[in-house]
């Protein structure tokens, strides 16, 4: 299986599957001497852990994060830095229930990718969907922590905007309220809706789809190529190779076709010598290049494949059956996508910051 590495400069290279002992990643192209111990990447594991609230999945992961190589001590400070070498982490899978997937392991589970992957390859890891399950975001999660030290000031920060089809009212948005309820919604009259709507679905044995909006600010003018390295371009296809993500858009993004003209170009002015936008409609890219405002993405998340309701299906021999999926699933994998979202902007970021400098330098 190929095709488990992103980006040019810097480098992800994500291993491991749901149910063996560990995965991780290797992070190649992190610039040397900067600071890094596996504090500044726990935080952002631990918001993506399972099993803190009951509308996730009630698997039991520390997600515990080990940085292997690429940091040494700096002879000059001390403390803990880049070597400019590979930088490889492992977490260790602590809680897997291998047995809850035994009645599936000749079914191919409607929504999954089990007929798929059997299909190219031949085989497949049935326990938790192997190397297709959502647990591999974790190493990616560990990888977009090293990358917004890479972007330095540059913030990005992501939020759920609609759950099933309860959407924010976003007069009322607030990103310090992301961290007081279980959705990161930055809407607290739409979070109260959502813990209802959701006990609905997770006690009817069914899911609901998300959509996930990110935010960088911070983002310097001049980031991404025309043609085949537009930023755009990367930001779309990094998100849609989250699992389960079934649409992305920029800005204004699908809105846009129903704007006209006027509405929908971003007019400028002068403000403290320089130009000044009035407006984001184009989501902080133009041509495939950084405007130097915020750059805004968002993606729909389809929702869970893994249900209770029987569906039917067909086995590895053709025979005909119903398939109802046991164990322990998110009601709506939306709401841990959030920091998969903010780790893929970030690396992206990162990559694109490294390959600016490398062709025209500065920053």
């Amino acid at each position: 299986m190929s095709h488990n590495t992103y980006g040019h400069l810097f480098r992800v290279t994500t291993w491991g599957e749901s149910h063996g002992p560990a995965l991780g990643c290797v992070i190649d192209g992190v610039p040397p001497r900067i600071p890094l111990t596996e504090a500044d990447i726990q935080p952002f594991l631990d918001k993506r852990r399972p099993g803190q609230s009951r509308h996730t999945t009630q698997r039991r992961e520390a997600d515990q994060v080990r940085i292997l190589s690429g940091v040494f001590e700096d002879p000059e400070t001390g403390e803990q830095v880049t070597t400019g070498t590979p930088i490889s982490l492992i977490i260790e899978n602590t809680d897997q229930r291998s047995k809850d997937y035994g009645e599936i392991k000749d079914r191919y589970r409607p929504g999954h990718a089990d007929y798929t992957y059997e299909a190219k390859y031949g085989i497949r890891d049935y326990r938790g969907g192997g190397r297709q399950s959502a647990r591999e975001t974790a190493a990616r999660v560990a990888a977009g922590a090293i990358a917004r030290k890479v972007i330095g000031g540059i913030k990005v920060r992501g939020a759920l905007v609609q759950v099933g089809p309860h959407k924010i009212d976003r007069a009322n948005w607030d990103w310090d309220e992301t961290a007081r309820n279980d959705f990161w919604c930055p809407d607290a009259k739409a979070a109260k809706l959502w813990e209802s709507y959701l006990d609905e679905v997770r006690k009817a044995g069914s899911s609901c789809g998300a959509v996930i909006e990110v935010a960088a600010e911070g983002v310097p003018a001049g980031l991404g190529a025309p043609i085949y390295a537009k930023l755009d371009t990367e930001i779309a296809a990094a998100l849609m190779s989250i699992n389960a993500v079934k649409g992305v858009e920029i800005g204004n993004g699908f809105e846009a076709a129903s704007l006209s003209g006027e509405e929908n170009a971003d007019e400028m002015r002068m403000e403290e010598g320089k130009p000044s936008f009035l407006t984001n409609h184009a989501g902080g890219i133009l041509g495939g290049i950084s405007t130097g405002q915020d750059v805004i993405a968002r993606f729909a998340v389809k929702p869970t494949s893994s249900i209770l309701t029987p569906r039917r299906s067909v086995t590895r021999k053709g025979e005909e059956v119903d398939v109802r999926t046991k164990g322990r699933h998110d009601p709506c994998v939306g709401i841990r996508a959030v920091p998969v979202g903010e780790a893929m902007m970030a690396c992206v970021l990162a990559d694109h910051l490294l390959r600016h400098r490398g062709q025209v330098g500065g920053l």
